[in-house]
């Protein structure tokens, strides 16, 4: 077995080599940074954005489901809170739906054909992030709302 300075000294070439590599390595590491951050970013953004349409259909499914139920906020602030437990600034924490964190609003409206519904609106602002100038910003508020024929 041979000493690895002995290897050097017998191939100069092996030390330019380790040299150029170094200098690629530190050259990819910010850009590979970046897209990191950017990918964690979009599940994030994404996983908020199913979880608020999942929430929101939940409650116009509640509010749906009598004439009783169609403007009831609080009862539709319980079902959304519910379903939005899992994202990070939600987890438990909040009992309202009037902060600024989530919003939900239920109402008695005509539908479509003067059909009796119910509309629930559902307004989430994200945690802040990394941003991206000129992709992503630092946070978002998304409304999502749905209008749902009364079943009854």
């Amino acid at each position: 077995m041979t000493n690895i300075f002995e290897r050097l000294r017998k191939n100069p070439g092996i030390r330019s080599r380790r040299g150029s590599a170094m200098v690629e390595v530190s050259l990819m590491v910010p850009l590979i940074s970046f897209l990191f951050a950017g990918a964690l970013d979009m599940g994030n953004y994404s996983f908020a954005l199913i979880s608020l349409a999942n929430a929101a259909r939940v409650a116009a499914l509640y509010t749906s489901t009598s004439s009783a139920t169609a403007s009831d906020s609080v009862g539709a602030c319980r079902y959304v809170l519910n379903e939005l437990t899992t994202l990070p600034n939600i987890n438990g924490t909040l009992n309202t739906c009037t902060s600024g964190t989530v919003t939900v609003s239920a109402e008695a409206v005509t539908g479509a054909g003067g059909i009796p519904s119910s509309q629930v609106s559902v307004t989430y602002q994200s945690l802040p992030m990394i941003p991206i100038p000129g992709v992503l910003s630092n946070q978002f508020v998304w409304t999502r709302t749905l209008t749902m024929p009364l079943r009854s």
